[in-house]
């Protein structure tokens, strides 16, 4: 029997990523500065990793709470301001940073 181990808050990152990207038109929005907003919110919020479906659903009841959204959505909006501010794309011909 196989175990998968995932991290719900990643998922959850990435969905709320999708709702909030259309409030940054100057945004890139390319797979380096996406990626680079992604990793930015994930190292900044507590992972939630789960094994079980039982584990999952009492794990996304906690996520689902206003709280935990709000501290995702602040988290992905400061990704976009210092991301945008200092792309590493290609297209931006800025210097590269680190999203960490």
């Amino acid at each position: 029997m196989t175990v998968s181990i995932q991290n719900l808050v990643e998922e959850h990152v990435q969905q709320a990523y999708g709702q909030l990207r259309a409030h940054f038109p100057d945004f890139c929005g390319c797979a380096t500065c996406k990626a680079d907003v992604l990793v930015f919110a994930l190292n900044r919020l507590p992972a939630r990793y789960v094994a079980s479906r039982s584990g999952s659903v009492i794990t996304e009841l906690n996520l689902e709470k206003d709280q935990s959204r709000a501290r995702i959505d602040v988290m992905l909006m400061e990704g976009f301001k210092v991301v945008g501010q200092s792309p590493r794309c290609e297209r931006s011909g800025a210097a590269p940073h680190a999203a960490t």
